[in-house]
């Protein structure tokens, strides 16, 4: 629930995309660890901002209150003198096994609406600031924005194994969406299968299907994306297992095949959301092409040939055909 929150608002998701450690506990308050302060002896600690989290069903509305809540020692100025509006707090349990130490009361005092924040990502960036700025005053290298590794909450059906903060970041999640749950066959992961692969495995879509019949050989670790170590080419494995095994790493839904699409293997394809068709054979492909056309199967077949010329230039041709939904 804690990510589908914050991954539903923008407010919450900016937070995160600028490198805050924000999470959203089982009593709806939203944490930020990590925070660097300052404490009466003028040591730079960190602790945890909490605030209550306002939601019209699982949309955020502009906080009610203007105070948060700070799990740590009273946080001070450079000089370890306590901040202004810091009070004792030791009645409120916040669930996740923490109790806050104080409370911090700053109202804004411009903006459309003075003494209320406009939105989470206003409040939060507020009170980093404040906190913050007395332990950079010290060490000018600390920072809230320690960008953390995410990973998906378990009921979450993310197909990746850690968040993808990158479409966050460029804003386009939305987009990233239309993805969710297609069906993707690669059939051939040279060397422009390879990369096809390389570039879908990092979109939502739900299975990518590989269809090769060779192995991984030294010359294909100089033909394929990423940098293959000794010990899998020693391994002698088919390519598609090992792209299985390295993508894998990264995301779920990679289905290796290891054979070649042909009158036999044809099948296969009919329940596929898209298909690359990255294949150089042309009777395997003239087979694949017209069973794709007769089944609607939206397809692209892209193929690349490089000769050496004279004087040890190079040179070639680069073909794709497509084939859209109707």
């Amino acid at each position: 629930m804690s990510q589908k929150l914050v991954n539903l608002n923008p407010d919450l998701s900016r937070l995160r995309a600028e490198g805050l450690d924000i999470s959203i506990g089982k009593s709806k308050h939203l944490f930020v660890r990590g925070v660097p302060y300052v404490n009466a002896a003028k040591e730079i600690k960190r602790g945890t901002i909490a605030s209550v989290l306002d939601l019209a069903g699982e949309t955020t509305i502009p906080p009610e209150s203007h105070v948060i809540f700070f799990v740590g020692d009273p946080p001070c100025d450079e000089q370890g003198s306590t901040l202004p509006g810091v009070s004792p707090n030791s009645n409120q349990a916040l669930g996740e096994g923490l109790t806050p130490n104080h409370q911090i009361s700053r109202k804004p005092t411009i903006g459309a609406t003075p003494g209320k924040y406009a939105d989470y990502y206003e409040k939060i960036k507020t009170y980093i600031a404040i906190i913050c700025s007395p332990a950079q005053a010290i060490d000018n290298t600390v920072t809230a924005y320690t960008h953390p590794v995410v990973v998906p909450d378990e009921e979450d059906d993310s197909v990746f194994k850690y968040l993808d903060t990158a479409a966050t970041k460029s804003g386009i999640v939305a987009a990233n969406h239309k993805l969710e749950g297609l069906k993707i066959a690669i059939v051939g992961v040279g060397a422009v299968g390879g990369y096809v692969l390389d570039f879908v495995a990092k979109t939502p879509v739900a299975e990518i299907h590989l269809f090769d019949s060779d192995f991984f050989l030294n010359h294909n670790a100089f033909r394929s994306p990423g940098a293959a170590s000794l010990d899998d080419l020693s391994k002698k494995q088919m390519k598609v297992h090992y792209l299985e095994g390295t993508y894998s790493r990264m995301r779920k839904g990679i289905i290796p095949h290891d054979c070649i699409v042909d009158e036999h293997t044809i099948e296969l394809l009919k329940d596929k959301s898209f298909v690359f068709v990255c294949i150089d054979k042309g009777t395997g492909k003239r087979l694949i092409v017209e069973r794709l056309e007769e089944w609607g199967i939206p397809f692209i077949d892209v193929g690349m040939g490089i000769q050496l010329g004279e004087n040890h230039t190079l040179g070639g041709i680069v073909t794709v055909w497509t084939c859209p939904l109707n």
